[in-house]
């Protein structure tokens, strides 16, 4: 059969609301798949809305993290959509592996971050993360399929519009979603926590309820993950629960946050969500009970306002003798900053610069070790900053470059600000090129470069 131009070839699979095929298209080598509608003799209107809803959305997105558009048919004579084939397996085909280590249950979670956070910088809401919708490439980069429950922040929420249900996948649904609110990104850092629960314990951490029981998760926590696995670690217990908490605002503020902190587990800061081993008791569980029963969808943010609210700043500290007045400007330009976006994600970072061909000796004459010293002082400088715990972490990167580095950091964590010292000018540094010249001209976000007001005055005369 032919359609448009496209042959199909092998039928894959058959969902709940749609036909997959293998197609192919004269003069095009890709592979290609085409996704038809299963539009069945009844009154239900649901798969159509959900394919016009992904027919929307899907040529808006671009990147590594989606499939490529390639084309889509109208309802009358034939509704399609064609992307591009993602060769690789879902995380769907590791479900009769579970549990996995640890290991790799961060690595995958660390990974299904990044794509969420890429996905949410163009205005979309997935709202069905699960493992059947989460493919691996070969290359290993995550993509994320299936768009018929998403939003988009600047088109039609047809879904919303038309039903007065919760949509979703029901053991993945975060709570706002129970309560048909589509609008909060923070929903999919909620899913990715049910996934990671399930590839930690082999268990579902509200079981796969029917009806009334999915309002449950608005009261009921889950058991906590080392209760199931003695082998996960306190770290990432906390991780997991905290991206189960009910309210969205008590989970990670952004996807890249999350992503930070599932790639730098020793900066993990612990509170009783470690150490939990049971339930909440009765008696609290009956309070939130009582709450829960007049809960109301919350006023949530639009998801650019979400994310503007809650960056990564990486503050590029300079320990080195004699730069204490420079990292003091620098301390008081991030204070600014905070004050602006109260929820941002503060990266203290140094660099330790190495030599590229010699033995670098780490220790000072007393034998102590310098990395550890740089720490401590680090430490010092944010612990002026009145961040809290869980909202700062501290770095020290031993590197020949230090601004390739800090670029390096600052495209591995997605941070979008950079906050950099730049002392007074010289003329071997004008020579050389300095460390804050090379990272504004290479970083792949904003950088702000800060002097002291003696630098500057001695810049201007």
């Amino acid at each position: 059969m032919v359609i448009n131009g496209f042959t199909l070839q092998e039928h894959i699979s058959t969902g709940g609301m749609a036909l997959v095929w293998t197609v192919t298209r004269e003069d095009d080598a890709t592979p290609l798949i085409m996704k038809i509608p299963l539009l069945l003799d009844s009154d239900d209107p649901l798969p159509i809305v959900c394919f016009e809803t992904e027919q929307m959305i899907m040529p808006r997105l671009t990147g590594p993290h989606v499939p490529r558009f390639v084309a889509a048919g109208p309802l009358d004579p034939m509704p399609y959509i064609v992307m591009e084939r993602i060769p690789g397996e879902s995380l769907k085909s590791r479900l009769d592996e579970v549990p996995l280590p640890w290991a790799e249950v961060v690595a995958i979670g660390a990974k299904v971050a990044k794509a969420l956070h890429d996905l949410h910088l163009q205005k979309v809401i997935h709202l069905d993360i699960k493992p059947s919708n989460v493919m691996i490439r070969e290359t290993g980069e995550i993509v994320l399929i299936d768009y018929g429950f998403a939003r988009h922040e600047q088109l039609p929420d047809l879904l919303a519009e038309e039903f007065r249900e919760p949509f979703g996948t029901t053991p993945y649904m975060a709570p706002e979603q129970v309560l048909q609110d589509r609008a909060d990104p923070r929903s999919d850092l909620f899913a990715l926590g049910v996934m990671l629960y399930f590839f930690v314990t082999g268990e579902r951490p509200f079981g796969n309820p029917r009806g009334g029981q999915i309002r449950k998760r608005l009261w009921r926590d889950p058991v906590p993950p080392r209760a199931l696995n003695p082998d996960c670690p306190p770290w990432l217990q906390e991780i997991i629960l905290r991206c189960l908490e009910v309210h969205p605002q008590d989970r990670y503020a952004t996807a890249a946050q999350l992503a930070l902190d599932l790639d730098n587990p020793d900066q993990v800061k612990l509170t009783e969500r470690a150490d939990r081993l049971a339930r909440d008791s009765g008696m609290k569980t009956f309070r939130r009970w009582l709450k829960a029963r007049k809960a109301q969808p919350l006023e949530t943010p639009n998801i650019v306002g979400q994310l503007s609210r809650a960056p990564i700043v990486l503050a590029a500290v300079d320990l080195s003798p004699g730069s204490e007045d420079l990292a003091e400007a620098l301390r008081l330009m991030v204070q600014r900053i905070l004050s602006l976006e109260t929820e941002a994600r503060i990266a203290c970072v140094n660099i330790l610069k190495t030599s590229r061909i010699a033995v670098d000796i780490l220790e000072d004459a007393e034998g102590n070790s310098l990395h550890v010293q740089r720490l401590v002082q680090l430490k010092h400088w944010g612990s002026s900053l009145g961040v809290p715990e869980e909202r700062i972490s501290y770095s020290v990167l031993e590197a020949p470059d230090p601004a390739a580095a800090l670029v390096d950091y600052a495209r591995h964590n997605n941070v979008d600000h950079i906050v950099i010292g730049a002392r007074a000018s010289s003329a071997l540094r004008r020579y050389l090129g300095s460390v804050s010249s090379q990272v504004v001209a290479e970083a792949p976000c904003s950088v702000t470069v800060v002097r002291t007001p003696k630098d500057r005055r001695a810049q201007n005369g």
